[in-house]
């Protein structure tokens, strides 16, 4: 893992605090956000339930928000998330071309927390392995500890 500033360090924060906000409406608790070259931050929150929509992943939604932006901007932005984006949030990171991704939560760790979804059990693949199998290399820095990425679960999933 990469030295992880100050600066990543509140990022991170601050997407614990959009995992919060989607839990409060009803939504599954992860917050992602978008920080580019030039510190302009997008950000996002899960909207699965909200949306009606298996897709609305908060790393997807940011996703689908940061598709406007340059190819080369994205390549020198960092998206934070509260926890380790899964399979399919790693795939369109990794077509997104974002260049780093910094994440508070294993999805290891999630995992003690979430038996399964609505009968269906967790995908275990951490993010680092789908984006070996890619062409272009995302850097990874994480899991940061940080109490808040755990408390945001305790107690949402059973």
């Amino acid at each position: 893992m990469s030295g992880i500033s100050a600066a990543d360090t509140a990022h991170l924060e601050r997407a614990v605090a959009l995992a919060w906000e989607a839990r409060e409406r009803g939504d599954h608790p992860f917050g992602s956000l978008l920080v580019t070259p030039d510190g302009t931050v997008l950000e996002a929150r899960n909207s699965v339930v909200t949306g009606a929509d298996p897709t609305g992943h908060a790393e997807t939604n940011l996703v689908r928000l940061a598709g406007r932006l340059e190819r080369a901007v994205l390549a020198g932005s960092t998206l934070f998330t509260s926890t380790e984006p899964c399979a399919m949030c790693a795939g369109a990171i990794y077509w997104s071309g974002i260049g780093r991704v910094v994440f508070a939560l294993s999805e290891a760790d999630l995992a003690t927390m979430v038996a399964e979804e609505e009968g269906v059990p967790p995908l275990h693949l951490p993010c680092r392995e789908v984006f070996a199998r890619g062409g272009r290399p995302i850097a990874v820095d994480g899991p940061v500890p940080l109490h808040g990425a755990t408390a945001v679960h305790e107690g949402f999933w059973n």
